[in-house]
C-alpha cells in the first residue's frame, strides 16, 4: 500500500514555484497593504495622545487669559476663565454645526476682557431658525460676566480641495479666520487664538456651549487590524497558488 500524498494528495511533491506577472501586482499590493496598516497604528498613537491632551487641558480649575500667544498650538484647549462683557450686535455665524443630530449654526461673539483686550468666543450651538438674535433674546447677557471657555486657534483643518469659501460680508464663516474678522470688529481683536465657550446655564437654553470635541472618535485598530488581514489573506492566496505540483516524468514499461 502507498504511503498517503501530502497536502491534498495527488501524483508529485509539491515546491514554491512563483510566476512572473503574479509576483509584480502581489509585492506592490503587500507593500500598500502594509503601509497602510502601519499608517493607521501611527493614527492611533496619535489620536490617543490627542485625546489625553485635550482631557487635561480642557479640565478646570481655568487659568488666566495670557498676556500673549507666542506658540497658539501649545495653548489650544487649555481652559481659561473670562470676565468681561459681550458685543452682541456684532456676532458673527459659523454654519454646517450639528447639535445631537441637528443642523445649526454657532454663535461667535466679540468679548471685551476686563483688561480692555477683545477676544472672539464661539458661545455654541443654535437652530437656523434662531439665527435671528431677537428670537433668543432671554441668551443674550448683558453686562460683565464670568465665563469658562477652551483657548482654540483659527483656520481650515481640513483637507484643501474641500475648504468653502467664508461669506465675511453677511459674518458668515465655516471655518473661523481672525484676521479677516477683525476688519468686521469695531475695535481691535485678539487673532492668534479665539475661545469655545463650555457648555454652561444659559436663560432660555441657547447658544449651547460646549461644542469642543474632546473624547474623539478612535477606530484606527479596527482599521489597521482590517489593512493587516487583508494583507495576510494575500499573502496566503499568493503562496497557495505557487505551491504546485511537480510534474514526474512517465515511466516506460
Amino acid at each position: 500500500m502507498s504511503a498517503p500524498e501530502s497536502f491534498g494528495g495527488g501524483g508529485g511533491k509539491r515546491r514554491f514555484r512563483p510566476t512572473l506577472w503574479a509576483t509584480v501586482f502581489t509585492i506592490p499590493a503587500l507593500i500598500i497593504l502594509l503601509g497602510l496598516g502601519t499608517w493607521q497604528v501611527q493614527r492611533l498613537y496619535e489620536k490617543e495622545e490627542q485625546i489625553v491632551l485635550r482631557h487635561e487641558r480642557s479640565q478646570p480649575p481655568g487659568m488666566e487669559l495670557p498676556a500673549g500667544f507666542p506658540d497658539p498650538g501649545a495653548l489650544e484647549f487649555t481652559r481659561v476663565n473670562l470676565k468681561g462683557r459681550f458685543l452682541h450686535d456684532q456676532e458673527f455665524y459659523l454654519g454646517a454645526r450639528t447639535e445631537s443630530g441637528r443642523v445649526g449654526l454657532n454663535v461667535v461673539t466679540p468679548f471685551e476682557l476686563d483688561d480692555g483686550r477683545t477676544l472672539l468666543v464661539n458661545r455654541g450651538w443654535v437652530p437656523e431658525a434662531k439665527r435671528d438674535p431677537a428670537t433668543r433674546a432671554e441668551g443674550q447677557l448683558e453686562g460683565e460676566v464670568e465665563i469658562a471657555a477652551l483657548l482654540r486657534t483659527d483656520g481650515w483643518k481640513g483637507i484643501d480641495f474641500a475648504k468653502p469659501p467664508n461669506e465675511p460680508e453677511e459674518r458668515f464663516y465655516f471655518w473661523l479666520d481672525l484676521p479677516v474678522m477683525a476688519d468686521y470688529v469695531d475695535r481691535p481683536i485678539i487673532e492668534d487664538m479665539y475661545a469655545d465657550a463650555v457648555e454652561s446655564d444659559i436663560p432660555g437654553g441657547l447658544p449651547i456651549g460646549g461644542q469642543t470635541r474632546i473624547q474623539l472618535k478612535n477606530d484606527h485598530l479596527e482599521y489597521a487590524i482590517t489593512w493587516y488581514s487583508f494583507a495576510v489573506i494575500l499573502a496566503v492566496i499568493y503562496f497557495l497558488f505557487h505551491y504546485r505540483r511537480e510534474e514526474e516524468p512517465s515511466s516506460e514499461a
